[in-house]
Order: structure tokens, then sequence, then C-alpha cells
């Protein structure tokens, strides 16, 4: 996909830091007209960013829209597949519903669906997930890893890493960590969700898709009561707005890289990365799956991204799905 002028444009003033941009030196740079340039200034302008006129010197930008729009994501971008098709919605019934669609035309692997607002959106086993208008950062990413679908059961796990390593080198001061098998806590409340659901034949995984759902600027007052005792957002944790797109970009290119890891080598290397991120890892919890509850110490992962619990009396258990609760 080529970048359009306009496109050419932000990135240059982005780029600037700050610093003011002539037009002269954009038409040049360009190829195109002065006026050319301020049609697309006008236009920018109508999206949200705002820019100070300095004299002699050109346009300074000082602020953005905070969307996630295609060019919002792109400015940040450092990927070579994931989040280079972009399909961007004001609203959307449900991310992971359109990406099911696109990946059955055909899509290419990167390709993201992202929206604004979801009006049903949902994590695992159905269950609604709240996904309020431009506070919070809703996609689906399409995957074809060249993997068997036996292998994909771990994919999740490689997911959080990489969403809490994003989270991590932007927020420092932020510690997410994994509960198994798919959201990310801070301070023990759940700021992100990862849903991954798998297109396959027999022998062969045609597409997995990722869904990620996290709460960014949010504040508490967003929260319903009930929410509000189990939730938080980035923006409560960091103590300022968060740059969804910014947060976006990043995520792809640690998903990026961890997924290409994942192909060449398998579960095993990032399984290690994954245990030291956990907060589920060492700690006594209560397991509910659809027959049963028990409890013991989760004491790790297996390479199928099997979460391995001992009880009291030294057996070892194996839980492939199941809600988990925290005990100590």
């Amino acid at each position: 996909m080529g970048v359009t002028i306009k496109e050419a444009i932000l990135k240059r003033l982005v780029e600037a830091n700050g610093e003011a941009v002539s037009g002269q030196e954009l038409a040049d740079t360009l190829g195109v007209s002065r006026t050319a340039i301020w049609k697309h200034m006008q236009t920018l302008q109508e999206e949200g960013y705002t820019f100070e006129t300095v004299k002699k010197k050109g346009y300074r930008l000082t602020t953005m829209p905070n969307n996630l729009s295609p060019a919002q994501i792109e400015l940040f971008l450092q990927t070579e597949r994931f989040g280079r098709h972009i399909h961007h919605f004001d609203v959307v019934d449900s991310t992971q519903i359109i990406a099911h669609k696109l990946a059955q035309e055909g899509a290419l692997e990167g390709t993201i669906v992202i929206g604004e607002e979801q009006t049903a959106g949902r994590g695992r086993m159905a269950r609604p997930w709240e996904s309020s208008h431009g506070k919070g950062i809703w996609m689906t990413i399409i995957v074809r890893p060249d993997v068997t679908p036996q292998q994909a059961s771990s994919y999740t796990l490689v997911v959080a890493v990489a969403v809490t390593m994003a989270m991590k080198t932007l927020y420092p001061t932020i510690e997410p960590a994994i509960k198994w098998p798919n959201d990310l806590l801070i301070h023990g409340k759940k700021c992100t969700g990862i849903l991954t659901e798998m297109q396959a034949e027999a022998e062969a995984v045609q597409a997995l898709l990722v869904g990620i759902g996290i709460n960014a600027n949010q504040e508490a007052a967003h929260f319903s009561p009930e929410i509000a005792k189990i939730a938080t957002s980035l923006r409560i944790e960091q103590g300022e707005e968060i740059n969804r797109a910014k947060l976006v970009a990043m995520i792809l290119r640690y998903l990026e890289q961890f997924t290409d890891i994942y192909v060449k080598e398998g579960f095993a290397t990032i399984k290690t990365l994954w245990e030291q991120l956990s907060c589920t890892i060492g700690q006594r919890i209560e397991v509910t799956t659809l027959r049963e509850r028990f409890e013991g110490v989760a004491s790790g992962v297996t390479d199928e991204g099997i979460l391995q619990l001992t009880q009291s009396d030294g057996t070892v258990r194996t839980v492939l799905a199941g809600d988990i609760r925290i005990l100590s």
C-alpha cells in the first residue's frame, strides 16, 4: 500500500518533533505544488490535527487526534507485515467477526481490523466485553503461521508476551502481569483480554484470528461499579492519556517478532519469558472447569501452553481450559 501525499506530510511533521517545517520544503520533497500542500493541511485540520504557522519557517504540528486511523497507526509502525493492511471502523459489531470473513477471503497475514467502538465485543466463552468509544483498543489481527492446529494451542500465550512487552517498553512504571491463559492484570485488576480463534484443516492452520481488547483511556468514572472492582485502564495506572495508535504499533512490532520466533523455534523459547511475566506461576489457585473445581499451586506451563498444577498430595494435573482464581 503506497503512502499518500497527506500521510507523507503528516509523517514529516511528526518527525520534526515540534520544529516547524516549511511548506516549500514539503512541496519540493513530495513533488507537488504549494497549493496542494495547503489543501492537504486543510484536510488534516478537519481530521483533528492542529498546526501553528511560524512566520518564515512553516508549519508546526501542535496536537494530534487520539484515534486509530490507518494514518495514525502507520506513523509509528516498525514492521514488515503486521499492520500493513488496516481496516478501521468508527463503530463495529465485532472486529473478530469481520476478521473471520476477511481471512476466508484470503486477507494477507498481518491484516488488522480495528474499531473505535464495538457493540458486540466478546471474550472467552462468549462473554460480553465492554468496548466504549474512543477509549480502548479493540482489534483483531489475522496471523497465518506455518504450524499444526495442535501447536497453535500455545499461540495465545505468545500474544500475551507481545502485548506485555509493548506496554513495558512504552510505560516502564506500569507492571502488567499475565494471568493464564489470556488476561493481563495490573495490580490484580484486568486491563487486557485476548481471544484467539482458528480457521484450520486437519493438518494445517489456515489463519489465527487474534482478538485483543485493551482498556487504554478509560477513567474510573467510565466503568460501571461492578466492573470498577475488577478492571483498570492504562490511563488510570499511568496517570496520563495513552496514545493508542503508538501502543497498537508497538504491539504489532513485538507480535511480528515473537510470531517469527514461535514459527521457527516453537513455544519453548518464549515460554521462559511468559513464566517470568506471569502472575499465575507459583501461586495457589482455584481452577473451575465445566465439570469440576479443584485447587493447587500453578507450577508451570507445557510447551503446548497447557497449565500445570501441583496438588497438595504432589500429583501434577494439567489444565487445558478453565477459569482460574488466584488464592494467594
